[in-house]
């Protein structure tokens, strides 16, 4: 492990530097105070929703099956301000009527739409599978900007068997860059996250931002997908590129057998080192029943972000 990673950190600040030029960016600078708002992402419901990626689930337990229309009332039922409407829950057949319909609902329930996510993979080779993560990517960047989500978090994806770590890292810059080109047209921020692959250590994700040459790039900071020796370290590098949050409730180190619970009050001080102004958005993944726990959890943030 010790090895592949010391190669893909090489790889990618080799990457970096000769491949593509041009003006990196520098951490966010924001004037005045660290602020944070409430935000809950659909997926902390993943279960009950009608439509999982396509493909329509089994209810669970006596629970009516959900729609993102139903989410976004639990939101402003539950007083919660920010909804992310992750892309997973909607119907297959996404058309303009029903996104309209979505930022419609969200304002007349006072609830903010914080943003959204595509599962996509800029790691894959060159080619037909890739294009279409593209694509895909580009669709819910129309779609954001319809509804007035101004974020989508992406990921960079994990590398393929026939490629090398320099392909997939070159892959992934290239995909990446095209589609903030495509998002700053828009005025939507691609928040890459940190999740596994060939962003799993700090400072790989952090060469991978500085890379792209947009003003609509950041990172999209999951407090629990770090499986390192000390997590919180590793989340305050990458802090000062934030451009949302994203709050798990249980983090694992490296090399732990269970996961231990979060430190939420050292994550937020993480995240007020770094100056953050923007959504802080529960991400609800433990198996307690999301309609009794996420509330309690809300209820125990609502006076730390004060």
């Amino acid at each position: 492990m010790t090895s592949r990673r010391h190669f893909l950190s090489t790889s990618l600040g080799a990457l970096t530097v000769s491949t593509l030029p041009g003006l990196a960016i520098e951490p966010i600078k924001r004037p005045g105070k660290s602020r944070m708002q409430l935000g809950v992402a659909a997926y902390s419901f993943r279960e009950y929703f009608q439509w999982m990626r396509d493909k329509e689930q089994k209810p669970k337990g006596d629970r009516p099956h959900w729609s993102i229309l139903d989410f976004i009332d639990w939101c402003g039922d539950n007083n919660v301000p920010g909804a992310e409407v992750t892309s997973y829950f909607f119907p297959p057949e996404v058309d303009e009527a029903f996104l309209l319909e979505v930022k419609r609902g969200a304002y007349l329930r006072g609830v903010q739409i914080a943003g959204t996510a595509v599962g996509n993979n800029f790691a894959l080779p060159k080619g037909e599978k890739l294009s279409e993560q593209i694509a895909y990517t580009k669709k819910w960047i129309d779609h954001s900007a319809i509804m007035g989500a101004p974020h989508i978090r992406v990921f960079a994806g994990a590398k393929p068997k026939d490629l090398t770590e320099e392909e997939a890292v070159a892959n992934c810059l290239a995909s990446y860059q095209e589609c903030l080109d495509y998002a700053g047209k828009k005025g939507v921020f691609l928040g890459l996250e940190n999740h596994g692959g060939i962003v799993a250590l700090p400072d790989n994700l952090i060469k991978m931002v500085q890379a792209a040459n947009s003003p609509w790039a950041g990172i999209n900071l999951d407090s629990g997908n770090f499986h390192t020796a000390d997590p919180y370290a590793d989340l305050a590098k990458i802090a000062p590129y934030a451009v949302n949050v994203q709050l798990k409730m249980e983090i694992k180190r490296e090399g732990a057998k269970e996961a231990e619970a979060s430190d939420v009050k050292r994550v937020l001080q993480i995240m007020r080192d770094a100056n953050y102004q923007g959504w802080f958005t529960l991400e609800f993944e433990t198996k307690q029943d999301p309609f009794v726990e996420v509330p309690k959890i809300c209820d125990m943030l609502r006076p730390l972000l004060a």
